[in-house]
């Protein structure tokens, strides 16, 4: 537990204004959520109640340590795409838990526990999973995966099948996706402050 306090510790003196705790993809929390990895015998393992200890105590414990007006995030699978595995109910009950110990926003992607997986990859595969989360646990999400343009991502959010999209992928084909989209959508373009300070003084 103290290792998760200090990298949010960590986090905080960087600068950084948001927190995320991961979740998801086979990860250490992931491991004691899903029955297909979590094999334990004590309080940590078994019931449902069980696999959900160690994931909330965290929960609480990154919360605990970041100030109130800073955002954390918590990452999760929402299914293993196994049989047996976990699943979306599950998802949808522990996202509930976790508003209850201060988590702010369900990012939700899928999956990467196990090789054997039958993942249906496609175009916004996974925001069915963040909009049950959001309806059903009354918390905000974040859509995931296979979100490519800026007229899909912006569906999402006005549809209200998540509170935000989070784009990775496409940020390396295109690393200026997001003046891309302001331009789409009729907004001016902000450029990073970083930015100006390339540009020289008039005469100079």
């Amino acid at each position: 537990m103290a290792s998760f306090e200090a990298a949010a510790g960590r986090a905080l003196k960087a600068g950084f204004k948001v927190v995320e705790i991961h979740s998801a993809h086979g990860y250490l929390l992931h491991e004691f959520l899903s029955p297909l990895a979590n094999f334990r015998s004590d309080a940590y393992g078994g019931s449902l109640e069980n696999r959900m200890r160690l994931p909330l105590r965290v929960a609480e414990t990154v919360r605990a340590r970041v100030p109130r007006g800073l955002p954390v995030f918590m990452r999760i699978s929402a299914t293993d795409w196994v049989k047996g595995g976990w699943d979306i109910e599950q998802s949808v009950e522990f996202a509930t838990r976790a508003k209850g110990r201060g988590i702010d926003v369900i990012d939700v992607s899928s999956g990467a526990l196990v090789p054997d997986a039958k993942v249906p990859v496609g175009k916004g595969f996974q925001v069915p999973f963040a909009k049950r989360i959001r309806a059903e646990a009354k918390i905000k999400t974040a859509a995931v995966g296979m979100i490519t343009d800026v007229a899909q991502a912006d569906e999402i959010v006005i549809e209200g099948d998540a509170d935000l999209v989070m784009i990775g992928r496409e940020l390396l084909r295109q690393p200026y996706f997001a003046l891309r989209a302001q331009a789409e959508i009729g907004a001016k373009p902000s450029w990073p402050v970083q930015y100006g300070y390339a540009v020289q003084p008039s005469g100079k």
